[in-house]
This record gives C-alpha cells, structure tokens and sequence, in this order.
C-alpha cells in the first residue's frame, strides 16, 4: 500500500468527486450509464484490433435493440392492461374476502392510484414526451462519448502525464479515475448479468412449465428489471404473481413461493459471484442504493453498488 495521497493527488480526487456531484445536480446520469454500458459492449465485441469492425458491429446491435426494445414496448402497451382487467378483480375480491385493504379497488382505481404516484414522482403527465426525448438524447450522447473513448483509449487510460501544468496533471488523473470507475462497473455489472440470466431461466422455466400467460413479456421483464440491483425482482415478481392471480389465488401463492425460492438462491449466488468480486456487506449496499435512487434515479441504482465498489478501490491503495 502507498501512503495517504499528498495534497495534488487530493485535489484530484476533489476535482472527480464535483464532476460526480455535478452530474447528479445536472441529471445527466443516464450519460455516464450509457457510456459504460456501450464501452463494455464494444471490448466484448473487440477481436485483435479491427476496432472499425467492433464500432460497425456495436452500432447493428444498437439498432437491432432499439428494435427489439420498440417491439416489447407495443407489446406491453397491449397485454398489460389485459393482465391488470383479469388479475385485479380476482385480487380485490380476495383481499375483501380475508379483511385487506387495497389503495384500489377495481381497475381504474388502480390507474388512479398509478396516476398519483406517477404525477408526484414525474411532476406533469405532460413532461412524458419531454423526459423520453431527453433521455434518448442522452442515451445517444453517452455511445458517441463510448465510441471515441474506445478509439482513443489514451484519453482514459494514458499513465500519469509529467505535471508539466495542473491541466495536464490533474486531466490525466481524472483519466485514471474515470477508467477505474469502468474497471469497477465492468466487475459489478459482470455479476449482475449472470445472477439475472441465472434468475431468468428459472423463473421461465416455472412460467412455461405452468403455461402461464404472457410468458415471452414475464421472461424479458424478467431479464431486465434483474439488471437493476435489488428493486428490480421486487418489480418483475410483482407482475409474475399478478397474472397468477388471473389463474387462482392459490396459484399466485404458490408462484410467490417459488420466487422467494429463487431469489434465496440469488443470496447464494450474490455471496459466491458479487460477494467475490466487490465484498460489500448488503447493509452498505442497500444504503447505496437508496442514496443513488434520490440523486440520479433509476440510473443511480445502477450506478451505486459500482461507485461503492470504485470508493472501496480507491481507498484500498493507501494506509491509514
């Protein structure tokens, strides 16, 4: 270990912590998000140094997925509001059976109840359109900002520059951080797609194996609410046993067994894949994300467990 950083490596650090802190104030964590995921897709893609030919093939897979993504999106538009119309009058007739109270009690209740949430949360149902551009805008400035970092990785990655001037020090230093802040989102991230695909082929296999309806749009949801630390089960499981309420309220109870099985199993898989890899008690975790979700939103969520893992890096190279 080296010693307590001297005070311009300290004044770099300070400099990175207020790029962080700027781009929570300023909302632009999709950004930074967006950047990350696209710069491990094109090292995946990357074979021997045809990086022409990585770029061209990042680019056929964003469209195939901005395809894909337009597809799920109709689909979901459709089925959703037949899974809440043939699940929700069977649960509101259960819970009025067993004495529990529901914040809705038929379907439109229930949009009632959804429209609140979403009009405290977003602000105006009208800034919809508004938050969708802007995010895609950001979607696509963070691939352009991948695409010329993985074409000049020295911008990144380049060894300490000789402090010439503060510039070209403390530049080449936020380099540093910005390539060890990948280096952290790419062993966290790693884990997070395996316990997902891990999570997703069991659960499809419970869905098909009962025949459960809906079951290509419970598999991608699945698949994709896993990317998101902790909430996101809590999301897709909420759904699943929704639609097994439209079969029987036994049913749903016991899909809501089997879940719980699985994400016990995740438990195991958390503390033999991720536990390895980054170490973090769940506490510390869990604190994390909140403190993530209140700055940068649902990027946030995934960008905690990965600035946890980059502090912990970070403050591991020197001695108290």
């Amino acid at each position: 270990m080296a010693a307590l950083p001297d005070r311009s490596l300290s004044f770099s650090y300070a400099l990175f912590v207020l790029l962080m802190a700027a781009v929570g104030w300023l909302q632009l964590a999709t950004i930074i998000v967006a950047a990350l995921f696209s710069f491990l897709a094109l090292r995946v893609l990357h074979f021997q140094k045809y990086k022409g030919l990585a770029v061209a093939s990042f680019l056929v897979l964003i469209a195939a997925l901005f395809y894909g993504f337009i597809l799920f999106i109709n689909h979901a538009i459709v089925v959703l509001p037949e899974i809440a119309s043939t699940s929700i009058p069977v649960i509101v007739r259960y819970a009025t059976e067993h004495g529990i109270d529901l914040p809705f009690t038929d379907t439109e209740s229930l949009k009632a109840v959804a429209l609140e949430s979403i009009q405290t949360t977003v602000g105006f149902v009208g800034n919809f359109a508004k938050i969708a551009t802007k995010e895609f805008v950001f979607l696509v400035v963070g691939v352009c900002v991948a695409i010329g970092i993985f074409l000049q990785p020295e911008l990144v990655r380049n060894g300490e520059p000789q402090p010439l001037n503060l510039y070209s020090l403390h530049f080449g230093r936020l380099g540093q951080f910005f390539f060890s802040l990948y280096r952290s989102f790419e062993r966290v991230m790693g884990a997070q797609v395996i316990i997902s695909a891990v999570n997703t082929v069991l659960t499809a296999l419970f869905i098909y194996s009962f025949s459960l309806r809906y079951a290509p749009l419970l598999v991608a949801i699945t698949f994709l609410c896993g990317l998101l630390p902790v909430i996101g089960n809590i999301i897709s499981n909420t759904i699943i046993v929704t639609v097994a309420f439209g079969v029987s309220p036994q049913f749903a109870g016991w899909a809501l067994l089997f879940l719980v099985s699985i994400h016990k199993l995740e438990y195991f898989l958390n503390s033999k894949i991720i536990g390895k890899r980054i170490q973090q008690p769940m506490w510390l975790t869990l604190i994390a994300l909140v403190l993530g979700e209140r700055l940068f939103g649902i990027a946030g969520v995934i960008l905690a467990p990965v600035v946890l893992n980059f502090i912990k890096v970070e403050a591991s190279q020197y001695e108290p």
